[in-house]
């Protein structure tokens, strides 16, 4: 692959044609970036491109985009599998991860099952899984539907409810978003595939085991996934670190792109220790 901006390809990884996209190739160590339900990678171009000459690799999960969908609901740690064969199938070994949100879910199952393949993790506005602390009622009852992904309208609507931290302060933002996702929204199986990935799934009584640094990243006005769990979750990392985004929403990662580029990026970028280096 050739440094700069690449077309997204179709890769077979796990039994899936996953359309994948791999930006600056070659430049600094690559960061893995993994979405939210239903979300595609294109989604993450607005915290893109507020990053440094860095390669990051994106996909859309089974069922979302361009990528092929089950037959059968795959678990998270099926899921995980795949995400590793594809950091092998993009010529690497390991790679820093950044997951949100449902994505938050996979890499932490993927620093589970293949640490090798994560250097060091981010953890933006994700949940421990069924034990946590559930969102607002009203938020959680929209999300549990993929209408945001066929109707622009409708994601404009909700978006204050389900989002919080002033989205409907970012106009721009938010249009960006709606036609981005009526444009590649999930199959309405791929969208309940991801939904019952996250059944019955915990990550607390295995955190504390994951030995890599992670930064655990949250807003204070997320009505999906509140605050305090990203607090048990960076309490229960040996090496985690906390950072709450001060009115930040389910989407701060993008509201607020060019703060959290930089905080992500002094954390990749710190010294490494002798813990870090690849094996």
């Amino acid at each position: 692959m050739t440094a700069g901006t690449a077309a997204p390809q179709q890769l077979d990884v796990g039994g899936f044609s996953l359309r994948v996209r791999v930006d600056h190739a070659g430049a600094g160590h690559p960061l893995l970036l993994v979405n939210g339900i239903g979300a595609t990678g294109d989604l993450f171009d607005t915290f893109r491109e507020h990053l440094a000459d860095r390669e990051t690799i994106t996909f859309d999960a089974p069922g979302v985009g361009g990528s092929s969908t089950p037959h059968y609901p795959p678990t998270l740690r099926r899921l995980a599998g795949v995400v590793a064969e594809l950091v092998r199938a993009v010529g690497h070994e390991r790679v820093d991860v950044l997951g949100l949100s449902w994505g938050g879910a996979l890499v932490q199952e993927l620093a589970r099952r293949h640490p090798d393949v994560v250097r060091r993790l981010v953890l933006a506005g994700t949940t421990p899984g069924w034990v946590s602390l559930p969102g607002r009622p009203a938020a959680i009852s929209i999300l549990a539907s993929p209408m945001r992904y066929y109707s622009p309208g409708y994601l404009t609507r909700v978006a204050p409810t389900l989002y919080g931290g002033g989205i409907q302060d970012h106009p721009d933002l938010l249009g960006e978003h709606a036609a981005q996702r009526s444009a590649h929204p999930p199959t309405p199986y791929g969208y309940l595939c991801q939904i019952a990935a996250l059944r019955r799934w915990s990550s607390l009584p295995w955190l504390h085991r994951l030995e890599m640094p992670t930064l655990v990243l949250a807003g204070d006005d997320d009505p999906i996934i509140p605050l305090a769990n990203a607090r048990l979750i960076a309490a229960r990392l040996p090496r985690g670190r906390l950072h709450v985004v001060r009115g930040g929403g389910h989407l701060f990662l993008f509201t607020h792109a060019d703060a959290m580029a930089g905080v992500v990026e002094t954390f990749l970028d710190q010294q490494s220790s002798d813990a870090d280096q690849a094996p």
